[in-house]
C-alpha cells in the first residue's frame, strides 16, 4: 500500500485559499475515484472535491472551519497505487491531455488529470441544461451520472462517525444555515426541514431559536445583557471586500442617472411573452435591459474595454461576457452570459434564467463567475430606485436599475401616469469621458423606451 496525498487545488483562476466547510468522509472510510471528500468555499464558489485515488482515508489534515492556502494537505489516502481506478494503458495518452511536472496528479477546474500520461475522467462543461459529474460505482458496474436538484452533480459520500461508530444521517442544508445553526446551539439532525429536496432553511432554524426562547421565557430584569459577536470575513464576502476596497481606490468613477418611461417596454414584455419562441423563457425587465446593454456596447464599444494600468494599455474586447450582480446567501456574486452579443433575444433570455438560477442554488462554477466584462445590477427587485454602482475590477462600466414604479409623468403637456424607471451608469473616467457615457445611457433608455430600435439598431 502507498500513502499518498491530496493538496487543495487551484479549483479557479487564480484562487489562493478556501475554507473546509465539512468533511464527507472520514478517517478510515474507503474511497473510490471521482467520489466527493470534502465541500470546500472560495472566494468564488463552494464546491465538493473529488477523490483522485481510490484507497482507504488515512488523515484528515484540516478541521471544519479552516482556511487552508492552495497547496496544502487535504487529506492523505492509503492506494495500491498512485493512478488506481484509470482502466486505460499508460501509453495512451489524450492530444489535450494536461499534466504536472512532479508527475503527481494536478485538479484542473473540477477534473482530475493524471500525472505525465492522460487527462483523468472528468466533469463535462456547464449547459444550459445543467452540469454532470460522474461517479464511479463498484467495479464492473458503468459509471453513472447523479442528478440533484435539477442538476448533474457528485453525489456526496455519507458521513460516518470517527472510531467507527454507526454512520450519521447527512444534514441538506447551505453554509450560513449551519453558522447560524452553530451560533444559536441548535443540533441541525433535531430540526424539521420545510425546504426543496429535505433543505433545512434559515427559517426551519429560526423557528426552533423561537421555540427555545418561549420554553425559557425569562423575564426581562432576569435576562442576560446582550453581546457582540464576530463573524470572519472568508469566501464570497472577502472576495467580494477585496474587490469593493479595489475598486474605490484605483478606479476614478463617475456616475449618470436618467428616469426613463418604461411603459412601452412593459407592454412589450407582456406581448413576446404569448409568442411560441418564449414559450420556455422567463421574460423580465432584465432580460429587456439587458438586451439593451448590449445593442448600445456595439454603438459605444468602450464600454466593454478595459484600462490596462501597468502596460498603459486600453484593451478592446471583442465578446461581451455579460455578469449579472446576484444576490445570495453566501453574498453578492457575478456570473456572466458568455458571448451574450451572439445570441438572440429568447436565448438571452434563457441564459441569463441558467446562469442567474445556478448563482442562487450555490453551484455556479469559479469559471462562471470570472471574466465579465460588463455588469448588470437589477436594484430594483428590492424596492430601490437607483443607486451609484461600484465599477468591478477588470471592468470599465456597471449599469443599475430600478424598480418600474407607476409615477406621474409629463406628456406632451399633459401629466399623465407612467411606468418609470431610474437607470444609473457608473464608468472609469481614466478613458471613457462624459460624452461617451452620456451617448450610452441615452441609447440604454431610449431602446427601453422604444424596445424596436433593438431591430433597427442591431
Amino acid at each position: 500500500m502507498n500513502e499518498v496525498q491530496f493538496c487543495l487545488p487551484d479549483v479557479g483562476e487564480g484562487l489562493t485559499e478556501g475554507e473546509v466547510l465539512r468533511w464527507l468522509v472520514a478517517e478510515g472510510d474507503t474511497v473510490l475515484v471521482n467520489q466527493s471528500l470534502v465541500e470546500v468555499e472560495t472566494a468564488k464558489a463552494a464546491v465538493e472535491l473529488p477523490s483522485p485515488y481510490a484507497g482507504t482515508i488515512v488523515t484528515l489534515h484540516a478541521a471544519e472551519g479552516a482556511l487552508l492556502p492552495v497547496g496544502a494537505p487535504l487529506v492523505t489516502i492509503a492506494t495500491e497505487s498512485a493512478v488506481q481506478g484509470d482502466e486505460t494503458s499508460p501509453d495512451e495518452t489524450s492530444p489535450d491531455e494536461e499534466t504536472s511536472e512532479s508527475g503527481g496528479p494536478v485538479l484542473v477546474g473540477y477534473g482530475v488529470t493524471k500525472s505525465a500520461t492522460r487527462r483523468r475522467r472528468r466533469a463535462t462543461m456547464p449547459s444550459p441544461h445543467g452540469t454532470e459529474r460522474r461517479e464511479a460505482g463498484p467495479p464492473g458496474e458503468p459509471v453513472k451520472p447523479v442528478r440533484h436538484g435539477g442538476l448533474e452533480v457528485g453525489r456526496a459520500a455519507e458521513a460516518r462517525l470517527s472510531g467507527g461508530a454507526a454512520a450519521a444521517k447527512q444534514v441538506r442544508t447551505k453554509p450560513p444555515v449551519r453558522r447560524l445553526a452553530k451560533q444559536l446551539g441548535i443540533d441541525l439532525a433535531t430540526v424539521r426541514p420545510t425546504g426543496v429536496d429535505g433543505t433545512v432553511t434559515r427559517g426551519d432554524v429560526e423557528a426552533v431559536a423561537s421555540l427555545q426562547l418561549a420554553d425559557v421565557s425569562p423575564r426581562s430584569s432576569d435576562r442576560p445583557a446582550a453581546s457582540d459577536h464576530r463573524d470572519p470575513v472568508r469566501g464570497v464576502m472577502r472576495s467580494m471586500a477585496a474587490a469593493m476596497t479595489e475598486s474605490a481606490a484605483t478606479i476614478p468613477a463617475v456616475t449618470e442617472w436618467v428616469d426613463v418611461d418604461v411603459t412601452r417596454c412593459a407592454a412589450f414584455i407582456e406581448r413576446i411573452k404569448k409568442l411560441p419562441e418564449y414559450k420556455d423563457v422567463k421574460v423580465t425587465p432584465l432580460v429587456l435591459v439587458a438586451a439593451a446593454c448590449i445593442t448600445a456596447i456595439g454603438r459605444e464599444p468602450s464600454i466593454n474595454a478595459m484600462f490596462d494600468a501597468r502596460a498603459q494599455e486600453i484593451v478592446h474586447r471583442g465578446a461581451i461576457q455579460l455578469g449579472i450582480a446576484v444576490a445570495t446567501d453566501r453574498g453578492l456574486v457575478v456570473p456572466h452570459v458568455a458571448h451574450a452579443n451572439e445570441l438572440t433575444l429568447p436565448e438571452l433570455g434563457a441564459a441569463l434564467r441558467h446562469v442567474v438560477g445556478r448563482a442562487r442554488a450555490g453551484v455556479a462554477t469559479p469559471a462562471e463567475l470570472l471574466g465579465a466584462t460588463f455588469t448588470i445590477t437589477n436594484v430594483g427587485v428590492f424596492g430601490v430606485d437607483g443607486g451609484t454602482p461600484m465599477i468591478t475590477p477588470g471592468q470599465s462600466a456597471i449599469l443599475a436599475f430600478g424598480a418600474w414604479r407607476e409615477r406621474p409623468w409629463a406628456d406632451r403637456g399633459q401629466v399623465v401616469v407612467r411606468t418609470v424607471s431610474t437607470v444609473s451608469l457608473s464608468f472609469d473616467h481614466r478613458f471613457i469621458d462624459g460624452a461617451t457615457g452620456s451617448r450610452f445611457l441615452r441609447d440604454v433608455a431610449d431602446i427601453l423606451e422604444e424596445p424596436g430600435l433593438l431591430h433597427l439598431w442591431a
